[in-house]
């Protein structure tokens, strides 16, 4: 007569490790998101529930270190729970970035669309390696990224453009 398996470790574990894993890989990469703009208060207490969720998870797999499925879904979380934690991140889209938009001719109507839609423009007269350009400056919130690229590709479909991410701003027109 074979032996009998132990379902829950060789199946149930994993599946419970797997899912455990993607909650605090994804709590981590937003956690290291918001330490890096300097979110102070948000970012340890993410960092308590990515450890606490992170001790249970390993401590289940050590307590079954027999039970190889079990592995294979903690690695399979880990990896699971980066891409979940970037596609939250991109669909949250938290903080404020820098467009910064060069244009080999006149932007005066970019500048006059980007106002118009209600965003902060600050324009510089620069050189460029084939002439004069205008480098154009705007602080924006992530979410309203597309809405400015949008209306960017519109006036001058060509134009270089550059994202940056903001950790802090102070004062001015956002």
């Amino acid at each position: 007569m074979p032996a009998s398996i132990d379902w829950f470790a060789w199946v149930g574990l994993p599946i419970i490790i797997f899912f455990a894993r993607i909650c605090d890989v994804t709590i981590g990469t937003l956690r290291i998101i918001l330490v890096a703009r300097g979110q102070k208060r948000l970012a340890p207490v993410l960092g308590f529930f990515e450890v606490f969720i992170w001790i249970v998870a390993i401590s289940q797999l050590m307590q079954n270190v027999g039970a190889f499925t079990a592995y294979i879904g903690y690695a399979a979380g880990f990896a699971a729970g980066n891409y979940v934690g970037m596609w939250l991140e991109e669909k949250l889209a938290l903080g404020r970035v820098i467009v910064r938009v060069i244009v080999p001719n006149s932007a005066a109507e970019l500048i006059t669309r980007l106002s118009g839609a209600g965003f902060g423009v600050t324009c510089l007269d620069g050189q460029g390696a084939q002439g004069p350009v205008q480098v154009i400056y705007t602080i924006v919130d992530r979410k309203a990224l597309s809405t400015v690229f949008s209306i960017i590709h519109t006036i001058h479909p060509t134009a270089f453009a550059s994202v940056e991410d903001l950790r802090s701003t102070e004062k001015g027109v956002f």
